[in-house]
């Protein structure tokens, strides 16, 4: 079993910069997961957020491309998203996802239904 665990979100302003965590704990993933962010705004369908495959290919949704940079260290198991000039519609809990098969191509990282694992979220709201 893989337990995925968020940190890092909270109240922030309009143009703020926040890093998000996700700590991977439980069975050690081999060198082949791709891990990605996930959103979900109040009355809203989760949306895709970012993604990093093993081979090092990033996807970014079109909202938060260019303000966003998503990244791994292999060695804490952990996976970050940076995000910058935050604007009130990034207000959503911000859930992490991995699959640790290998088997997601670039094409469809940024579908929910290829993860196998899910955290359980963290808030993150952005005032005006």
């Amino acid at each position: 079993q893989v337990q995925l665990v968020e940190s890092g979100g909270g109240l922030m302003q309009t143009g703020d910069s926040l890093r998000l965590s996700c700590a991977a704990s439980g069975r050690t993933f081999s060198g082949r997961a791709t891990m990605a962010w996930f959103r979900q705004a109040p009355g809203k369908e989760r949306e895709f957020v970012a993604a990093l495959r093993w081979s090092g290919a990033t996807v970014y949704a079109d909202s938060v491309k260019g303000r966003s940079t998503i990244s791994r260290d292999n060695a804490k198991n952990t996976m970050y998203l940076q995000m910058n000039s935050l604007k009130p519609e990034d207000t959503a809990v911000y859930y992490c996802a991995a699959d640790p098969s290998g088997r997601i191509i670039t094409s469809s990282m940024s579908l929910s239904a290829q993860y196998y694992y899910w955290g359980q979220g963290t808030q993150v709201t952005v005032s005006s």
